[in-house]
């Protein structure tokens, strides 16, 4: 784990050993959740794709600094509220270019999750010079909030997500993470809780029921261009039994984003499970190798 610094917040990440010389590939991770929870399964099978890999904590998540209270204190809320309280959705777009900074990348592929997906738009907008390639994933569009972002999300998840609530110690972390990779899982797979508890026992995290901390997040606002000017290559990704981003919201952002391509995902909800590793690293990779191409040509 290493330090990037965006002023006064610092920011936790970490790379993969492996492959270190390969094309660099940032990965950002979603609402309240650490960077474990992009699995190192999926970092190994993309570094086998010849990615360098490095994820990193949000603002408001893991290790990264966290903002002071703010009167807004829950999600839903936060997602209605017409300003942000604590930061800016430009801000998160820049600490995704700190890391790149402490990294030593002058440019890099991009591939962001739920909330990390709309951070990728928002990076592939304000710093399209640092975006090799983007890859949204169970994302909504990064230029929509509040009222307009109500069409994309199936409420009442959000609200079951709005309503956990566990002991503010280990045990309740753990029993956290599993309640929301079963809350977050695909209704048409069998859910392997002991996969899950496995996992949150690996990578304790508060945040996913740190309503404070997610509202921030949430309600950070973007003031930006909107995504029909992002000019790098786009890939948008989304599972088909996603049960928290209707894949309604995949669609509209591929319509937007000149050039792009969707792909739907079998058999995936709001998560990145095994299941769905091998397929990813692909899409990312071809997604990549093109974009190569093209700059060779």
């Amino acid at each position: 784990m290493r330090w990037a610094g965006n002023g006064a917040v610092r920011l936790a990440f970490d790379s993969l050993t492996e492959r270190t010389d390969g094309e660099p590939l940032l990965l950002a991770t979603g609402l309240g959740a650490n960077r474990l929870w992009m699995p190192d399964g999926l970092c190994r099978t993309l570094a086998a794709r010849g990615f360098a890999v490095a994820r990193y904590d949000q603002r408001d998540g893991g290790e990264s600094t966290h903002l002071p209270p703010t009167a807004t204190r829950n999600p839903i809320s936060a997602l209605f509220a017409k300003r942000g309280e604590a930061y800016t959705a430009e801000d998160m777009a820049d600490d995704a270019v700190a890391v790149m900074d402490a990294l030593g990348w002058q440019s890099a592929h991009l591939l962001g999750v739920s909330l990390g997906g709309a951070v990728a738009q928002r990076v592939a907008l304000r710093h399209p010079d640092r975006v090799r390639t983007l890859t949204s994933m169970a994302a909504v569009p990064g230029d929509v909030s509040g009222l307009r972002a109500l069409r994309y999300i199936r409420m009442g998840t959000l609200g079951k997500f709005a309503r956990l609530k566990f002991p503010d110690t280990p045990e309740g972390a753990v029993a956290a993470g599993v309640a929301v990779s079963r809350l977050l899982a695909s209704p048409n797979r069998p859910f392997d809780e002991s996969a899950a508890r496995e996992a949150a026992e690996r990578s304790a995290d508060s945040g996913v029921h740190d309503q404070q901390a997610q509202s921030r997040q949430i309600g950070a606002q973007w003031h930006g261009p909107p995504i029909s000017a992002i000019t790098r290559p786009t890939l948008v990704l989304h599972g088909e039994d996603d049960p928290l981003i209707k894949p309604g919201a995949a669609k509209r952002i591929a319509s937007r984003i000149r050039g792009s391509r969707l792909v739907l995902l079998p058999g995936v909800g709001h998560e990145l499970p095994e299941c769905a590793w091998a397929r990813v690293a692909a899409e990312v990779h071809e997604l990549a190798d093109a974009a190569g191409a093209d700059r060779s040509a």
